[in-house]
């Protein structure tokens, strides 16, 4: 008798064995409160030794937004966004959720390795940790971004409450990248020398600081592909709730439901498929 056989007959399974999907994302439910705990931590350590603390979580995207204003704001001239005060703090704001998200969640298990090597648990209630903790730290900059934006001359209407359900697909979609580079970052470290690169990229890319009509406007091929790029999606919508001059067509709405369930339905299982390698990791 095989040690194989001899495991299934006194129904003994693998150390580190991989559940059923299903079980495992109810592991992960009922470890919510671990994975909570986390991201208070995380905020808490990240602020404890800096002397205005929390309130660093603002500064740094507004100080962002103010010298992307200044600087795209002088170069592009003529064809520069009406509002673009509102216009690119709406677009810094969003995107570096995404970004810090991404980031944070891609080192996830590289950064806890021991606790991962020693505990065991759900290794998913980490990427899911960092993109709490980015959702826990974006609450008061929407409180700012919402101030920016009257204070810039715009007044508040019912649209500003579809900012809700937008935080939402891109925090769902926040996810899945996170889900899928955590596993990618265990497989080849080298990848998060990458990230930050591909985070500038889609920074540059993804209309932050311009208007891709305006730029873009002789192409109009070009700006119809635009309308597919998620990321471009989710601040056109935003901005098309928050300022009265923006207006984004309705079909945006489907497809950046659509981007959200896909890319976070495609991170659950890549990284589910892995569960087993995380314990393992040198």
């Amino acid at each position: 008798m095989t040690l194989a056989e001899e495991a299934a007959l006194y129904n003994l399974e693998r150390v580190g064995k991989r559940p059923p999907l299903r079980e495992y994302l109810a592991d992960v439910w009922r470890r919510r409160d671990l994975t909570i705990s986390m991201a208070k931590y995380r905020i808490q350590a990240s602020n404890e030794e800096n002397r205005l603390g929390m309130l660093w979580v603002v500064l740094k995207p507004t100080m962002n937004a103010l010298i992307y204003g200044v600087v795209f704001g002088l170069l592009q001239g003529d064809r520069r966004p009406e509002n673009i005060v509102a216009y690119i703090v709406i677009g810094v704001f969003l995107f570096e959720f995404f970004a810090n998200a991404f980031s944070q969640g891609a080192d996830s298990i590289m950064r806890n390795r021991a606790l991962v090597q020693t505990l065991a648990f759900p290794r998913m209630a980490l990427p899911l940790a960092a993109v709490i903790q980015q959702l826990m730290n974006l609450v008061p900059i929407l409180v700012v971004m919402a101030a920016i934006v009257l204070f810039s001359g715009n007044p508040i209407t019912w649209r500003w409450l579809l900012i809700i359900p937008l935080v939402v697909l891109l925090a769902m979609f926040s996810t899945g990248v996170a889900l899928i580079s955590a596993r990618l970052t265990v497989h080849l470290t080298d990848i998060k020398e990458i990230i930050p690169i591909v985070t500038r990229v889609l920074f540059y890319t993804s209309g932050v600081f311009f208007s891709v009509e305006r730029i873009l406007g002789q192409f109009p091929w070009l700006v119809a592909i635009f309308d597919f790029y998620p990321l471009y999606e989710f601040l056109k919508l935003a901005r098309s709730a928050m300022l009265p001059d923006y207006a984004a067509d309705p079909v945006l709405w489907p497809l950046a439901c659509g981007w959200s369930v896909l890319v976070l339905v495609c991170g659950v299982l890549f990284f589910w498929q892995a569960e087993e390698r995380y314990g393992r990791i040198n």
